[in-house]
């Protein structure tokens, strides 16, 4: 009984239509993810910088003990399901050989200038069985064609291509609207169409992100908050990556979008999104991290945890404990799902699931998920719970729920717990609940 029966219990009959618009096979799978890593690393490890100026040596990037199997190792023990590397910044210098500019690795002393860090990193992820993904900045301050238009576009399409080819499956290429003067003072306007196209062809699965998606949208904040009330819906046509001024849209989405594009939320685990030693003791705390993850994860939106690798081309002890920490509070938190061993009823006038327990359970945390292939339809629930023959006391309150809602409770005893949809705009459909003691 429990969780699954109810899902298939809902999915019985006839299968009702769609409402609004609904997520394609690749938005699916990113949003099973949840919650992946970010890597920042780079030149700027070496200069201190958040963001580098295009003049920096490739001779400056060099570390001692680079191992992307550490990377995955720990990405794993944290819970993180896949790992997006800062392929190449607005700094231009890439780090892997590129063949259409000196400004790489390939002029580096790591690995005697023939070391391909996009080729050890997804390997390393291969063989962890976790994601790969790519960010590459179009903002290029070192690169001279920067600027010129149509050359540009041509160059960063060629190189994005390059990248998208040679490495095996990617699962997210992560771009941001970032546009400032390049090394002449000239700026440039991107063909977001053409990289958008390449990206289709070359990795027709993966999901691409940027304020304007089209496939999952900025949060609108870096302090990993999710909104309260998060719609996956947003109109494109009205965005473009590093549009102004539309950051709580961003968060919130909207209501009657016309496109799926759920929110991700980017955060670092330190203050900047680069290493510095200065930083070491001011890496966020396992219950900062468990805090970001109830408002990221548990509104619905995937969480992109960044971790700057330090300068030995290794994650910092700090951060990994942190990490490693964390990790394990979430697996206790989730290890025991006893709604499949409550008795579940379905009452559809009323829109209320209620799991009934013959002993008092204790629940400490709940997740609800709606059947978001057919469409985001509730707009507002709540919790309550009994024991006994004692009144319903509310413990929870919410508007959307869309992929999940996660809700910590307190752990009171109870032996009813009522999930009851209070307003949705067309048939709620559960497709997943889940009651950890």
């Amino acid at each position: 009984m429990g969780a699954l029966t109810l899902a298939a219990a809902l999915a019985a009959g006839t299968p009702p239509d769609a409402f609004g618009p609904v997520p394609s096979p690749r938005q699916l799978r990113y949003q099973s993810l949840e919650q992946c890593m970010f890597i920042h690393f780079g030149v700027n490890t070496f200069s201190g910088e958040e963001w580098g100026h295009g003049t920096e040596s490739p001779a400056s990037f060099n570390p001692t003990a680079l191992d992307c199997r550490q990377w995955a190792r720990i990405a794993k023990e944290a819970g993180l399901r896949g790992i997006i590397i800062t392929a190449k910044h607005h700094d231009g210098f890439c780090l892997w050989p590129s063949a259409l500019t000196e400004h790489s690795v390939k002029a580096s002393p790591w690995r005697g200038g023939k070391g391909d860090l996009l080729a050890e990193l997804s390997q390393a992820c291969r063989e962890a069985g976790i994601g790969f993904g790519v960010y590459l900045s179009p903002w290029d301050r070192n690169n001279p064609r920067y600027g010129t238009g149509e050359e540009y576009n041509a160059y960063f399409a060629a190189q994005l291509r390059d990248v998208l080819t040679s490495y095996g499956k990617v699962f997210e290429v992560w771009f941001d609207g970032a546009c400032g003067e390049g090394p002449d003072g000239r700026r440039q306007t991107y063909d977001w169409k053409r990289f958008v196209g390449v990206v289709r062809e070359c990795q027709p699965d993966a999901v691409i992100f940027s304020d304007a998606g089209p496939d999952t949208r900025w949060v609108g904040n870096e302090s990993g908050v999710g909104c309260e009330t998060n719609w996956c819906r947003l109109t494109l046509s009205e965005f473009f990556p590093g549009i102004p001024g539309r950051n709580e849209v961003l968060c919130s989405g909207q209501r009657d979008g016309a496109d799926w594009i759920p929110a991700e939320v980017d955060v670092s685990i330190r203050p900047g999104w680069f290493w510095r030693a200065s930083e070491d003791n001011k890496v966020k705390s396992a219950d900062a991290l468990e805090k970001i993850w109830f408002e990221s994860v548990g509104r619905g939106c995937n969480l992109l945890l960044n971790v700057p690798v330090d300068n030995r081309g290794l994650i910092a002890d700090p951060d990994a404990r942190v990490l490693r920490e964390w990790g394990e509070r979430l697996r206790e938190r989730t290890a025991h799902d006893i709604a499949d061993t409550a008795e579940p009823r379905w009452d559809a006038p009323t829109s209320t699931l209620t799991l009934s327990w013959s002993t008092p359970v204790r629940p400490r945390t709940i997740r609800v998920e709606e059947r978001v292939e057919l469409g985001q339809r509730v707009e507002a629930f709540r919790v309550d719970t009994r024991d006994g023959a004692a009144p319903w006391r509310e413990i929870a309150r919410g508007t959307t729920i869309g992929p999940r809602r996660i809700i910590a409770v307190d752990a009171t005893p109870a032996t009813e717990i009522r999930i009851v949809i209070e307003s949705a705009r067309a048939q709620p459909l559960l497709g997943r609940v889940s009651i950890y003691e």
